[in-house]
């Protein structure tokens, strides 16, 4: 009975009306479901689209702040993005883990798991403004305000979709801690901060890496209102935000009740720190050179280069207003530049303190004449124990006078250039020739610098007469330091190893270095033999005309310091010379110096030790000086034998060649012979010397004379042919 009734039922119900309105029904549902999917798959397709034809402009989060860092990349000096904003690259892995955990339990606990945007905390904003009319909370993950700080834009409706867009590309473009990376870099911090590095520099004095819970919390909740809550302009906000972040990770369980009140009673800081500013020549022309880095890598030790910032600041109250200090320390081993001071003052205008003059062209005053005797020693015109004559003597139209217009007779050159004796000096250069001076310096790369009034070289060049720059004389002097080989000072690991080019030979600079060791100490100077373990300095001052410049340089087996002391502008500084001015401060950055750790270079197999004079050759027990009118009329030089291009047969003699004849004509004696490029200890008196050669082959003959002219041939040399008789 049951089974009769559920069937009329059901046939009742079966028409065909109601199948087909059915049928209908779900046709339509279908058809919705097709179109809502067609939608979806043009929607996803589009952002697709718009996702590979408008990516997130990470652009910004890429033009930080230059930076130049020393020895051990800590921070010189650091150069602002326009308008004018520090802002410093920085990652997750290089701040405080602390940090990290409050800034995501404080502004997006979700972080880690969402897709840029947090439903939840969508739907939780959405009816907390709808419940009360108003906005009471916010739904911006830490995704999305990424994306704001990337493309900034208005806070409304239509930017708070396209952060979330952004939000999303974001999140499929790059990893979690990427866009951590991001946000650390580009959030605002108060003023022209921006990014956790440049406010821990600005607010605390120190890296991001060791931060405490109070300055962790003020932190957090800076970029939510930078202007209303800067620490400096309102303690009291900024105070009160930052305890309730610290609050708030009490109740998260990120801090304890006991480390919340430690961090309560952590005062905020009210002053903002300087961001670095060492260097500041050196930044800028690392900078020039390279205006597109970010990372300009140096040597400069910063706790030296702050301490000697610190002492030239110090050396104002002894100086005249207008005067300024530079300073360099180079590491002789591998010429790298530890210190670099290219003014006392770089805000200082009265000292033009943002000139670098370190670079500046200047007057070298007496510092180019242990070259002069350098190149003495090598033609063997000089000994340091060969006599010289220090007398009113005149070289043609030139009439030097020593600095005190004294003189001081017959004496040593040991002891003209520990006085630093003009007449003696100049005697020398006019037979070691002023041009040949300058052409070697031109060749070693370190070119002199003339007037327009006086352009060719002269003798004046041994008392000044010349420009030169502190950098240049600094290289001069390490390569007295290290055997006489002339390479470029590395400012940093972009700069490569040199092994250098000859400018003086190893015996040479060893005269020069136990000469200058006995040059005497300036005032208030402790003598070497007094201290514990005495610091073999050797050391040379300057002063050019006028009291214009004062200078200083010296070296001992590890370091080579230079001092320049003068006024920017070329005006005169009276009572300020080389040995009362600069050697003090040259004196005192070598005590500010690490302990040498190599001894002197030994003496040269070469070099001449002798006891008394006598036991020196005839020639070289007294130097004759000879005017400089001989050189107007001189010849030209050449060589007569061996004539270039000749092939020279010579006679074997047990197994090797007899020495081949050279021979000279014209010029100015002493002359000094070269054989592909290596010199001939030969008599440079002597117009003729003998070479021995040591195999057959083509060789280059140079001589020169001490006017500066030279005369070159390149012959072949074969063994003669054994005939029989």
């Amino acid at each position: 009975m049951v089974e009769t009734i559920v069937s009329h039922t059901f046939l009742d119900k079966f028409t065909p009306r109601n199948y087909l309105s059915s049928f209908q029904n779900r046709l339509h549902c279908y058809r919705r479901l097709g179109c809502g999917l067609l939608l979806l798959v043009l929607l996803s397709g589009s952002l697709a689209i718009l996702d590979q034809g408008l990516p997130p402009p990470v652009e910004r989060a890429r033009q930080i702040s230059a930076q130049v860092l020393d020895n051990q990349d800590r921070m010189l000096r650091v150069f602002t993005v326009p308008p004018g904003y520090w802002r410093l690259p920085a990652r997750p892995g290089s701040v405080d883990p602390l940090f990290i955990r409050m800034l995501i339990a404080y502004e997006d606990q979700r972080f880690p798991d969402h897709s840029g945007v947090d439903p939840l905390a969508v739907m939780r904003a959405l009816g907390q403004w709808l419940w009360h009319g108003r906005i009471v909370s916010g739904a911006s993950t830490l995704t999305m305000q990424t994306a704001r700080l990337l493309e900034p834009h208005p806070r409304d409706l239509i930017g708070k979709l396209g952060e979330m867009l952004r939000a999303l590309q974001l999140e499929r473009r790059y990893a979690k801690d990427k866009i951590l990376g991001f946000y650390l870099t580009l959030a605002p911090y108060g003023g022209n901060l921006e990014g956790v590095r440049a406010a821990t520099l600005a607010w605390f004095g120190k890296e991001p890496t060791r931060l405490t819970a109070a300055e962790a919390a003020l932190l957090v909740v800076l970029p939510q209102a930078p202007s209303r809550l800067r620490p400096d302009r309102y303690p009291e906000r900024a105070r009160a935000a930052r305890d309730k972040v610290l609050a708030r990770m009490e109740q998260l369980e990120v801090l304890t009740s006991r480390q919340v009140a430690e961090a309560q009673e952590e005062q905020v800081p009210v002053r903002r720190h300087p961001l670095p500013f060492l260097a500041p020549h050196l930044a800028d022309r690392l900078r020039a050179a390279q205006p597109g880095m970010t990372r300009h890598h140096t040597y400069i030790d910063r706790d030296l280069q702050q301490t000697l910032e610190t002492l030239a600041r110090q050396q104002h109250s002894t100086l005249e207003s207008h005067s300024s200090i530079a300073m360099l320390v180079v590491a002789n081993r591998d010429r790298r530049v530890l210190a670099y001071v290219g003014a006392s003052d770089f805000f200082d205008t009265r000292r033009a303190g943002q000139i670098d003059m370190a670079r500046a062209i200047r007057s070298p005053g007496s510092t180019l004449k242990p070259l002069i005797y350098g190149l003495g020693f090598d033609d063997l015109l000089i000994h340091p124990e060969t006599l010289i004559e220090d007398a009113p003597t005149r070289f043609g139209n030139y009439a030097p006078t020593n600095f005190g217009h004294t003189y001081a007779g017959q004496l040593t050159v040991r002891e003209a250039l520990q006085q630093s004796l003009n007449i003696p000096a100049v005697a020398v250069l006019e037979q070691v020739g002023p041009a040949r001076v300058a052409a070697r310096l031109r060749e070693v790369g370190l070119p002199l610098h003339w007037s327009a009034a006086n352009p060719q070289p002269g003798l004046p060049l041994a008392l000044g007469g010349v420009g030169a720059t502190l950098e240049k004389l600094v290289t001069l002097y390490a390569s007295f330091a290290r055997g006489g080989a002339v390479a470029p000072l590395r400012l940093g690991p972009d700069d490569p190893e040199s092994p250098g080019q000859p400018l003086l030979s190893p015996t040479a600079c060893w005269y020069l270095s136990e000469i200058l060791r006995g040059s005497p100490a300036p005032q208030h100077i402790a003598p070497l033999a007094s201290a514990a373990r005495p610091r073999l300095i050797a050391h040379k001052t300057g002063t050019s005309y006028g009291f214009r410049d004062a200078w200083a340089l010296g070296f001992d087996a590890d370091y080579t310091v230079g001092v320049w002391v003068g006024r920017p502008d070329g005006s005169p500084s009276p009572g300020h010379y080389g040995r009362n001015t600069a050697a003090p401060l040259l004196f005192r950055i070598f005590d500010l110096l690490p302990e040498s750790v190599n001894p002197p270079l030994p003496p040269p197999d070469q070099a001449l030790r002798v006891v008394s004079r006598t036991q020196l050759p005839e020639r070289l027990r007294y130097f004759r000086t000879r005017p400089a009118l001989q050189m107007r009329s001189a010849l030209p030089l050449s060589i007569t034998f061996p004539v270039n291009g000749a092939t020279v047969e010579l006679p074997d003699q047990d197994g090797a060649l007899t020495a081949l004849p050279l021979a000279a004509k014209g010029g100015i004696r002493p002359l000094r012979w070269l054989v592909n490029g290596r010199p001939l200890p030969a008599d440079p008196w002597q117009r003729e010397t003998f070479w021995p050669p040591d195999g057959e082959g083509q060789v280059r003959i140079t001589v020169l004379d001490q006017s500066g002219q030279t005369a070159s041939t390149e012959v072949w040399l074969s063994r003669a042919p054994t005939r029989h008789w």
